[in-house]
C-alpha cells in the first residue's frame, strides 16, 4: 500500500515529467492545462493542488532542468585534475547540455520568456552563475588569470556561452557543436596567464 504522501509525490512528478515532454517538444505557450492534466491522467484540481498555475509548474520543470544540467556540469568539472582544467571542463559541459534542443528550449527560450527576465537571471544566478563565478575567482586568487573584478568576467562568459548554445539551436552543421567547443576552449585559454 502506497501512502497518501507517495501518492502525493508521484502525482508531482508525473505532472512535472508530462509538462516538461510536452513543454519540450511544443514550447509552453503551445501547451494547455487541459493536455497536461491528460497527458498525466490527473484532475486539473490534481494540477492546482500542486501548482498555482501553468507557470509555476514551469517553475518547477525549469529548475529541475537546471539542476541536471548544474549536475553535469560539476561532475564534468570534478572529473579534472586542477581548477584550471575544471573550469575548462565545466564550460564545456554546459554547452554540450545546452545543445540539447530540450534544455534549449525550457532553459534558454521559454525561461526568460515565462518568467521574466529577472526572475530567470536570479534563477541562473542561483545556480550556475554562481559556480562560475566561485571557479573565476579561485582562478583569479592564485594567479591562473589576472587580477580583474571576476562578477562582469564571469557575466561575460555566461552570456557568452547562452549564446552560444541558442546560435547551436539554429545551426545545420555536423561540426558546429565541436567548432562551439574548440572555440571556446581557445576563448578561456586567452584568460590564462599561466
Amino acid at each position: 500500500m502506497t501512502t497518501r504522501a507517495e501518492q502525493r509525490e508521484r502525482t508531482r512528478r508525473t505532472l512535472i515529467a508530462e509538462s516538461r515532454r510536452l513543454f519540450a517538444a511544443h514550447g509552453y505557450a503551445a501547451v494547455g492545462l487541459a493536455e497536461i492534466v491528460r497527458a498525466s491522467g490527473v484532475t486539473k484540481g490534481a494540477l492546482y493542488h500542486h501548482f498555482e498555475g501553468k507557470a509555476d509548474l514551469f517553475r518547477a520543470v525549469l529548475a529541475q532542468v537546471q539542476e541536471e544540467v548544474g549536475a553535469r556540469v560539476a561532475a564534468a568539472a570534478d572529473a579534472a585534475d586542477d581548477r584550471w582544467e575544471q573550469l575548462k571542463a565545466g564550460c564545456a559541459a554546459f554547452v554540450t547540455a545546452g545543445a540539447d534542443p530540450e534544455v534549449q528550449r525550457i532553459m534558454l527560450i521559454d525561461g526568460p520568456a515565462v518568467l521574466g527576465w529577472n526572475e530567470w537571471r536570479a534563477i541562473d544566478e542561483a545556480t550556475s552563475a554562481r559556480h562560475l563565478a566561485e571557479a573565476l575567482a579561485a582562478l583569479v586568487a592564485d594567479g591562473t588569470i589576472a587580477a580583474q573584478p571576476v562578477a562582469p568576467l564571469a557575466r561575460l562568459l555566461s552570456g557568452a556561452m547562452n549564446e552560444a548554445v541558442l546560435w547551436l539551436a539554429q545551426s545545420a552543421g555536423p561540426d558546429d557543436l565541436a567548432d562551439t567547443l574548440a572555440t571556446l576552449s581557445r576563448l578561456l585559454d586567452s584568460l590564462r596567464t599561466r
